[in-house]
């Protein structure tokens, strides 16, 4: 048997370690030039404003960047899924210094797969990146030690999400000695035993490439032999041989306390449908203990957006219930109805109507693996079921409950003498899976810069997603007890037409420095972008100069008056500057940046426009969400200016209106091509309605050169200014509990 050749011979496979930082600090005097392209751009603009030069620098970078310590981009970097290789922590630091020029970047592997010896590798291999440029007054990156909290529940009532954990500090007394993993989903995928025929068969399969499953197998097994830490011991009592978990965020929490470290918690992909399920709301979430930042686009989309539409209703007693489509929204349970009513011989017979009813039931009771209830039922059959139609570069099936909307209009009034709301800045982030932070600088290499991944041909996609003979009636399956592999009942297949290059976080920064970036992200002065490096300036005019920036938080009576100024991003030139391969060798650069790097040109895009929206938050319970989020509540447009964009708005109904009020800004870019824009690519009939699909698939299906590309609006969103409502004259004096 080839198998005992393959032990015989000693081939095992190997753990793969967090490789080798390769550059050096980038030149002084290219951050110096960077710095003043800025100040430049903030020159014009201010001027155009009648408004004072910003003293602050805005910094760009990345808090929310895997690599192959984390298990589903280890999955993602074998020969099978036409991955190139492991993408170590090592290569992010090369990669966010010279391919995509970064000021600050953070390292977020999944905590479920950080045993003890990978989190202290992790943890010198950031030391390592950050002291390159220490030296410097003005280091040229800035790195953060992080991790994430990837919490999945399979029904509603036990969902939180993801939540990223960022660590201010590198000292060893100031870094939890163990992250915290969630205790769910997440957890038991990396506690499963893989199946007999991957450990087995691929490697001889793919004899070439049979290392790197090996060195998966390893991977696999050394997470599984890590034991749980004890449960109801404080953190520090425990031994360091152990992974930590917490099931709720208050656990997380509860444990970030114990450790005594600086910290921010960052909820992410609260919308994604691919592992979210249906009837989510983030209503519980605000009950918790959510602290400042929420990451409102990523390489998976964009979780802004509210929408009336839903994806499950909830009948009297509680059960799912699967609703109509609308004008504009196709529920996928209502789609397993119709692929099943296409296979009846009399589709308007009784029997038909109860196989139809059958299947909308069971895909809603399989949660966020619905799909699977329906065998036989390729892409086409489910067009464009799930999806936002009206949505910005929307996210795989979005779950509007769970959106950075809805959760700002939304108020718990569980102690009705101090109700929560949440008050957060907004911050984007990448999400890559490959170790490349930053990704969105230009729009190349599908595959890498964004999470595409796919089977190589129609031979491996058997090893990818479930086997079995197509079922003309629709099956019932347990989220929490099926035959099916974890990491098989994700959609990756229909949700690749929705991966992203990815977004950054820019922040208002007084010097730069680590602690400079931190106050910045702790006082919410932040924005996002969409992955370009949009100037962006949104200010409460207060008299005279003086301004309140975004992120501020105050009481107001009167008219509020806003000033608005935002630069577009540069346009990019062809290839890498020269400093790059002054710092590394001209191949590391061809592989870790695909020979294109940050290479601004002095000519910016142009802002078309700027959108405002208008948020009041509930005043009472059941109060209609819908009717709190105006968006767009107003539209200023830009005249046509490489030299930006300033407006001035006001709202008189505010004084009157005798209620909080947030407000918070989109400057939207002139279009320009971008990878999945064009999301699953609709063909329309006369009448605008779908009636073919031609995904971006992140397997064979698709050339593997093939970017994608459609227009898209590049934008930068701001953090939202809040305005707590007082009667003209009244004493600056209510408290609140507000985060």
């Amino acid at each position: 048997m080839l198998w005992v050749s393959v032990l015989a011979a000693g081939c095992r496979g190997e753990s793969q370690g967090p490789g080798t930082i390769h550059g050096k600090a980038i030149p002084e005097a290219v951050v110096a030039a960077r710095s003043e392209s800025q100040k430049n751009a903030a020159v014009l603009v201010s001027a155009a404003a009648h408004a004072r030069v910003p003293d602050k620098q805005i910094l760009f970078g990345d808090l929310h960047v895997h690599s192959s310590f984390s298990a589903d981009a280890f999955l993602m970097s074998l020969p099978l899924m036409q991955g190139t290789g492991v993408h170590p922590v090592a290569t992010a630091c090369d990669f966010a210094r010279y391919c995509s020029g970064l000021d600050f970047w953070g390292i977020t592997d999944h905590a479920e797969s950080l045993t003890p010896r990978r989190w202290q590798q992790t943890i010198e291999t950031i030391r390592r990146c950050n002291a390159i440029g220490a030296s410097s007054k003005t280091p040229d990156l800035i790195s953060f030690l992080g991790f994430e909290w990837t919490q999945i529940g399979l029904a509603a009532e036990e969902h939180y999400g993801h939540r990223n954990v960022i660590l201010k500090d590198l000292d060893d007394d100031r870094i939890p000695r163990r992250p915290i993993a969630a205790s769910a989903f997440a957890g038991q995928v990396m506690s499963d035993k893989l199946p007999a025929a991957v450990r087995y068969l691929l490697p001889q399969i793919d004899w070439r490439n049979r290392s790197r499953y090996l060195d998966f197998l390893q991977f696999w097994s050394e997470t599984r032999q890590t034991e749980a830490c004890p449960t109801g011991v404080d953190v520090k009592d425990v031994t360091d041989d152990c992974i930590d978990y917490a099931k709720t965020p208050a656990e997380l929490f509860e444990k970030l306390e114990q450790w005594n470290a600086d910290s921010i918690v960052v909820p992410h992909g609260m919308t994604w449908g691919t592992y979210t399920p249906p009837a989510y709301f983030f209503d519980k979430s605000l009950r918790g203990a959510e602290n400042g930042l929420v990451e409102i686009f990523s390489g998976d989309g964009n979780t802004e957006e509210y929408r009336s539409w839903r994806e499950a209703g909830i009948d009297p007693q509680g059960q799912l219930v699967c609703p109509e489509p609308t004008a504009d929204y196709e529920p996928c349970c209502w789609r397993a109805g119709e692929i099943i009513r296409s296979r009846c011989k009399d589709p308007a017979s009784d029997e038909c109507r109860t196989r139809v009813d059958d299947a909308r039931r069971n895909y809603l009771a399989a949660g966020a693996s619905g799909r699977l209830t329906i065998s036989g039922a390729d892409v086409a059959a489910w067009g464009v079921c799930g999806q936002c139609l009206d949505c910005f570069d929307p996210v795989f099936e979005p779950r509007p409950g769970g959106s950075l909307q809805y959760a700002l209009a939304l108020t718990d009034f569980s102690d009705p003498a101090a109700p929560r709301r949440l008050h957060a800045g907004f911050i984007g982030s990448s999400d890559n899976h490959s170790a490349r932070p930053g990704t969105g600088y230009k729009e190349i290499q599908r595959h890498g810069m964004t999470d595409a991944f796919g089977p190589r041909s129609a031979f491996w996609r058997r090893w990818a997603r479930p086997l079995g003979k197509a079922n003309p009636d629709s099956e019932a399956i347990d989220p929490k007890n099926n035959r099916f592999q974890r990491f098989q009942i994700l959609d990756f297949e229909r949700s690749s037409s929705f991966y992203y290059t990815g977004g950054l976080v820019a922040l208002h920064a007084e010097r730069r420095d680590r602690d400079a970036v931190w106050d910045a992200l702790q006082r919410r002065e932040v924005y996002a972008t969409s992955g370009e490096r949009i100037l962006l300036w949104f200010d409460l005019v207060r008299g005279d100069d003086a301004v309140a920036p975004m992120g501020a938080s105050l009481t107001w009576s009167g008219k509020p008056t806003f000033r608005v100024r935002a630069v577009g991003s540069p346009e990019q030139k062809p290839g890498c500057p020269a400093f790059t391969f002054e710092g590394l060798e001209a191949k590391r650069v061809k592989r870790l940046c695909g020979g294109e790097c940050y290479n601004p040109s002095d000519t910016r895009h142009r802002i078309s426009r700027i959108e405002v929206v208008r948020i009041r938050p509930q005043v009472r319970p059941g109060e209609p969400i819908a009717r709190l989020i105006e968006d767009p509540w107003k539209t200023l447009e830009c005249e046509k200016s490489e030299n930006g964009c300033a407006v001035e708005f006001s709202d008189p109904d505010f004084a009157g209106g005798s209620r909080d009020v947030l407000y918070y800004v989109r400057a939207i870019q002139e279009p320009t091509l971008a990878i999945n824009a064009g999301g699953l690519r609709c063909s329309a009939d006369a009448t605008g309605k779908c009636t073919q699909v031609s995904p971006c698939y992140g397997d064979w299906r698709t050339p593997y050169d093939d970017d994608c590309l459609a227009p898209n609006e590049e934008r930068a969103w701001s953090s939202p200014i809040y305005l707590a409502w007082k009667a003209a004259g009244e004493e600056d004096s209510r408290s609140r509990r507000s985060r």
